[in-house]
C-alpha cells in the first residue's frame, strides 16, 4: 500500500490556534493562543508538513492572521502549506519568499481559474488548490458561499497546469470527526492526476489505514485537525500507520 502524507492543521483566527465545526467562526474553541509553538509541537512529534489556515482571511479575502504565520515560519523549518485570503499572484509571491513551501489557493480556483494556472507556471509545484465541498457542491469565500459546480469539475481545470497538490475538504465533516469519507475522497483521487490530499472529518488512525487499504489512484495525503487535538490520534501511531 502506498504512504500517505500527514498534514497537521493549524487553523488560525484571531491569532489564536483553533478548530471549528463546519467552517463556522463563531464555533471556534481555542486549542493554543501560540500558534508558533503549536507548530514547534507538531514539528517535534515528527510530521513532515504542517497545514496552515487563515479562517479570518478565507473570509475576508486578505491576509488577517499573517503576524501568527510568519511567526510559524519562524519557530520550525518543517514544509509548511498555506491557504486562507490568498487572492493575487502578489499574495503568493509574499508568502512564497517569506518561506512559504506550498500556497494554496481556493476562492480564486473557482472565480479565476486563470491566475491559478498562472501561478503553477510561475511557481511549479508550490501552488495547492483547495476544493471544498457541501453536500457534493463547491463553496468559496472561507465556505460562505456556494456553486453548483461539482469538485471534478472545478479539479480538472488544473489537471494539466503543473499544480503540486488537490486538497478535497467535505465540509459536511469538517471539524465533526465523524470519519472520513473514503470514497468519495477517492473518486476524485481516480478522476485526475494531481496528488489528492484529504481533509474533513478525520476520527481515528483507521481512517489513515483505510485510505491506504483502498483499491484505485492512491490519495496521497490527509490533514488531522481535531482528533489530533482532543487526544484521539497519537501522534507517533499516525504516522507509523501512515507510512
Amino acid at each position: 500500500m502506498a504512504s500517505v502524507i500527514l498534514y497537521p492543521a493549524i487553523d488560525l483566527k484571531d491569532g489564536e490556534c483553533v478548530r471549528v465545526l463546519h467552517g463556522d467562526l463563531g464555533t471556534a474553541t481555542v486549542f493554543n493562543t501560540s500558534p508558533a509553538n503549536q507548530a514547534r509541537t507538531w514539528a517535534g512529534a515528527g510530521f513532515h508538513w504542517i497545514h496552515v489556515v487563515d479562517l479570518n482571511g478565507a473570509v475576508e479575502g486578505r491576509a488577517v492572521n499573517g503576524d501568527a504565520v510568519e511567526a510559524i515560519l519562524g519557530a520550525v523549518s518543517t514544509p509548511v502549506q498555506l491557504g486562507g485570503g490568498v487572492r493575487s499572484l502578489q499574495d503568493v509571491e509574499r508568502w512564497i519568499e517569506a518561506g512559504v513551501s506550498r500556497v494554496i489557493l481556493g476562492t480564486v480556483a473557482v472565480t479565476h481559474p486563470e491566475m491559478v494556472i498562472e501561478a503553477s507556471r510561475l511557481w511549479p509545484e508550490q501552488i495547492a488548490v483547495s476544493v471544498d465541498v457541501r453536500a457534493g457542491k463547491v463553496a468559496t469565500q472561507g465556505w460562505t458561499e456556494n456553486t453548483d459546480l461539482e469538485a471534478v469539475t472545478v479539479a480538472k481545470r488544473f489537471e494539466d497546469a503543473g499544480v503540486g497538490a488537490l486538497i478535497i475538504t467535505d465540509i459536511d465533516r469538517d471539524g465533526t470527526v465523524m470519519g472520513f469519507n473514503v470514497e468519495a475522497f477517492g473518486a476524485i483521487a481516480d478522476a485526475v492526476a494531481i496528488p489528492v490530499i484529504a481533509a474533513g472529518g478525520l476520527a481515528s488512525v483507521e481512517d489513515i489505514l483505510r485510505l491506504k487499504a483502498r483499491r484505485g489512484t492512491p490519495v496521497a495525503g490527509a490533514v488531522l485537525g481535531r482528533a489530533l487535538y482532543n487526544g484521539a490520534i497519537d501522534p507517533a501511531v499516525a504516522l507509523a500507520a501512515s507510512a
